[in-house]
């Protein structure tokens, strides 16, 4: 695996992260994570009911099995995803409030740690490949060539983390 692909799965893995901080509208990906009890196995939500997003702060999910209603809704209760779902019998109907000043700071900050954890990620890729170069018997010219193009990988990576907080950032604080 090169490089490139290395990196491109750290800024995929922070992508999904992102996902999961809510901007005050409903996500399915709000549920990615939670897992069922059904028929003691665990399962994701998404694969044991239907996810829509009716209105932009409602989820809406409809099981398949209207038996794993209950279960679904205390698994969301003990996930504590900071709302309470509605089961009317037949769905599960999640409100997302609206978020205040405070809470989107928070989420903010959350995304810039996550952001820092992706470059991070970005510098142990680029400290492996590195070492990997100088144990290889290369070329003084060749070895400094080798190493500036993996720094200028690293580059444009950091820029495109900065990227991704800078918008997650802006769809945090628009009210």
């Amino acid at each position: 695996m090169n490089v490139n692909e290395k990196m491109d799965k750290a800024i995929a893995a922070l992508e999904n992260k992102l996902l999961n901080i809510r901007a005050g509208r409903a996500n399915p990906a709000m549920l990615n994570g939670i897992m069922v009890e059904y028929y003691g196995t665990p399962s994701p939500i998404q694969s044991l009911a239907n996810v829509t997003v009716p209105e932009a702060r409602q989820l809406m999910i409809k099981p398949f099995d209207r038996n794993v209603l209950k279960d679904i809704e205390r698994a969301i209760n003990e996930a504590n995803i900071g709302i309470t779902p509605t089961n009317n019998g037949e769905i599960i109907i999640l409100t997302v409030p609206e978020l205040t000043e405070e809470r989107r700071r928070e989420y903010v900050r959350q995304a810039k740690t996550i952001c820092e954890e992706a470059k991070v990620a970005l510098r142990n890729i680029r400290q492996e490949e590195n070492n990997a170069i100088k144990n290889e018997e290369y070329p003084e010219d060749e070895e400094k060539k080798l190493l500036d193009n993996i720094q200028e990988a690293i580059n444009k990576y950091n820029k495109i983390v900065d990227e991704k907080l800078k918008e997650k950032e802006d769809e945090l604080m628009t009210v």
